[in-house]
């Protein structure tokens, strides 16, 4: 029987999922391990064997390959935890990094960050300036070569930084993009004098228009691609050592993953590794669905994550900012904060009450862990609310103590805001709530749509424990929470059920439109590069998509709109459709009337993306049908709304409930790893896969 599996790898919680072709599937949830989140790996693969009731190894023998969301590469640029790396750049620009295009003192930052120029600055620089070395050499925006490179020089700032004991060099020239000759020899100089030093070139890390952003890009790759190469190496090695024979798969932030072999190669792309599992995982169950426009939200053990599928797709940016550096990387647009169930709640020195960002983590974790943990966090608040049972957490493997979340509670918020447990509590629920449904507000509307015009998914471990309140509040009209086997562990099904994902681009400046025989040479060529790269995975496609975008603009903007090129016979005609394309998405995104067609369109970088489908596509599996009225497990007072107080809620255990079951609200459903709570004024249905909708009854 061939497996595939599915593994995520959050701040507190290790998640697993597995599917057979015969549509068997199992879910595994541990604690994570930092630091050394490999052995929360294996432990968790360890706990998928048992679920499926076969040994580590014989499930390690019999799978095809397992997709691995890590935050690696993430976690080292964040905590600054990256390789020492030098960085040779053409004679003249070594300042580029530093000056940041301008860009430094505002990318990524909220309007009260920027205006606040007394305590707003720039970065500190990428690469310190005994680092970089300038190299003689030019190449012009033709592919020309202007300048030759100095060979000797260029071995001379190779050795000095070796010398110095750099992990990994990266090297940025200008037009690269246009004539990559001067990096592909600078890299043979390099590996001649230190064979085993990591080398990135930007030309072939970011083929694109813009020095600063380019550079920045080809630095970050190489600041954490000995990192990734540090973690996975070995932790193939081990999972090799315990029987697996096929592919380990690596997560990238555009929704594919690569092997684990190529990865390192292109760090960067992982970054969003972690964050992009759940909504592929959406946007499967949706097509199960015949939902189109779907909301993503999941809720772990240290953040809350959200994302968009729009018409049946994730919606994505193929630029993301990163400690206010812009990096061209491809990547789902997946929004976060520190708003799990691990965030703490405080209260400054104002008398303000915050949930977040901190996170108590996997450990010590939440007070009532009774682990070592001392701050009350929002599992402490849905524990003493009565949402959480005590004695069932995580399928009854882990006993809570009320009276340790409810004494952090009183320490850390209860007694400086003069409130009483209960109260304290509730506060810290709603607050949290409302948290989580601005970030959704957020990017909902920024990103042109309506919230009411969606559909709203809630995973993680403590997503739907939460989600009905912030869809209230965004006046969204239907809730699925994803249960079955999938419940807590939604991220790893979507990583399993994920498809190999590359991308090839190249910037070529052209005023629109350019002859259609150039066109389509330029994505012909990127075709070639991209079916090689396929070829290297060694991995059975049962197809193969393509995938084809242009930037484009108004002449003299500097900003592009990426427009989809929907057609692979490219004429005159179907160019011009183009361009006509790129004015209605230009007017969808800015407005109408906003579009200035007399001043013509430039064409600036191609993009064109295959996507290997692999053979195995994972489904949630059919609930059988339900007979009866629900059985009711107990009732339980709980605390979900402050006009309403306490009250009673009907619990339910999942494991009773079938196909058409209907719940009225305040109920309380309890799975293995996760609690939904259904408010009053809502009802639930479980639907033909085994997950719960929830509505409003108003609505």
């Amino acid at each position: 029987m061939a497996y595939v599996i599915g593994i995520d790898i959050g701040g507190t919680f290790t998640d697993a999922f597995a599917a057979d072709e015969s549509g068997r599937v199992a879910a595994a949830k541990t604690p994570s391990t930092p630091p050394d989140f490999a052995s929360g790996f294996l432990q968790v693969v360890d706990e998928l064997a048992a679920n499926l009731g076969v040994s580590t190894q014989q499930l390690l023998e019999d799978t095809q390959y397992i997709v691995h969301g890590t935050t690696t590469t993430l976690n080292a640029l964040v905590t600054g935890d990256v390789a020492k790396v030098g960085f040779l750049t053409t004679a003249g620009h070594s300042d580029s990094i530093t000056i940041m295009n301008l860009e430094g003192r505002y990318a990524g930052l909220g309007a009260d960050k920027v205006q606040d120029m007394v305590r707003t600055d720039k970065p500190a620089p990428l690469v310190p300036p005994h680092l970089i070395h300038e190299l003689d050499e030019r190449i012009d925006y033709k592919g020309e070569v202007v300048v030759p490179l100095d060979e000797q020089g260029a071995r001379v700032a190779i050795r000095s930084l070796v010398d110095q004991g750099v992990e990994a060099i990266a090297v940025s020239f200008l037009w690269s993009f246009s004539n990559p000759k001067h990096e592909h020899r600078v890299r043979e100089l390099i590996s001649e004098i230190s064979p085993d030093l990591y080398v990135a070139l930007s030309s072939d890390v970011s083929p694109r228009i813009r020095e600063f952003s380019r550079s920045v890009t080809t630095i970050m790759n190489t600041q954490v691609g000995p990192r990734l190469r540090a973690y996975l190496v070995p932790l193939e090695a081990r999972l090799r050592s315990r029987g697996l024979t096929g592919s380990l798969l690596v997560m990238q932030g555009s929704g594919g993953c690569v092997t684990a072999a190529e990865a390192p190669a292109r760090a960067i792309t992982t970054i969003g590794s972690v964050l992009t599992g759940g909504v592929v995982g959406c946007t499967r169950l949706a097509d199960e669905l015949g939902h189109r426009n779907v909301i993503s939200t999941d809720m772990g053990g240290t953040t809350f994550l959200t994302g968009l599928v729009v018409d049946g797709a994730p919606v994505t940016s193929n630029t993301t900012v990163l400690n206010q550096y812009h990096v061209n990387v491809p990547m789902v647009d997946v929004h976060t904060i520190g708003a799990g169930g691990g965030a703490i709640a405080w209260v400054d020195a104002g008398g303000n009450l915050h949930v977040g960002p901190r996170s108590a983590g996997a450990r010590p974790g939440p007070a009532c862990y009774g682990e070592g943990g001392t701050e009350p966090t929002v599992t402490d608040v849905d524990l003493i609310l009565g949402i959480i049972n005590p004695d069932n957490f995580l399928g009854g493997r882990k006993k809570l103590h009320r009276e340790l979340a409810e004494e952090a509670l009183r320490i850390y918020v209860a007694e400086p805001l003069g409130l009483d447990i209960d109260s304290a509590a509730a506060a810290v629920y709603a607050i949290q709530n409302a948290q989580t449904a601005d970030l959704v507000r957020k990017v909902v509307v920024t990103s042109g749509q309506d919230p009411r015009d969606f559909v709203l998914y809630a995973f993680g471990g403590a997503g739907p424990m939460h989600c009905a309140s912030y869809a209230a509040d965004l006046e969204i009209s239907e809730v699925i929470v994803p249960l079955g086997t999938a419940a807590a562990v939604f991220s790893a099904y979507g990583l399993a059920a994920s498809d190999i994902s590359l991308t090839a681009e190249i910037s070529q400046p052209c005023n629109f439109p350019p002859a259609s025989d150039e066109f389509g040479s330029v994505f012909a060529a990127l075709d070639v590069e991209l079916d090689e790269r396929l070829a290297a995975q060694a991995l059975n496609f049962s197809n193969v998509v393509r995938n084809r975008e242009v930037d484009m603009r108004y002449t003299m903007q500097l900003a592009e709109v990426t427009t989809p090129v929907e057609t692979d016979i490219y004429t005159s005609e179907t160019l011009d459709r183009l361009g006509d394309q790129f004015g209605q998405q230009y007017e969808h995104l800015y407005g109408p009337g906003s579009g200035f067609a007399d001043a013509g369109l430039q064409l600036i970088t191609y993009r064109s993306e295959a996507i290997g489908v692999l053979p195995i596509r994972p489904k949630l599996t059919a609930a059988p049908a339900g007979s009866g009225e629900p059985p009711i497990t107990g009732i339980r007072r709980v605390y979900l709304d402050t006009t309403a107080g306490w009250e009673d809620a009907s619990i339910y255990d999942y494991s009773t409930l079938g196909f058409g079951h209907e719940l009225v609200g305040p109920a309380i459903v309890e799975a293995p790893t996760t609690t939904v709570v259904i408010p009053r004024g809502c009802h639930g249905v479980v639907d033909p896969l085994g997950n719960l909708v929830i509505r409003y009854d108003a609505r």
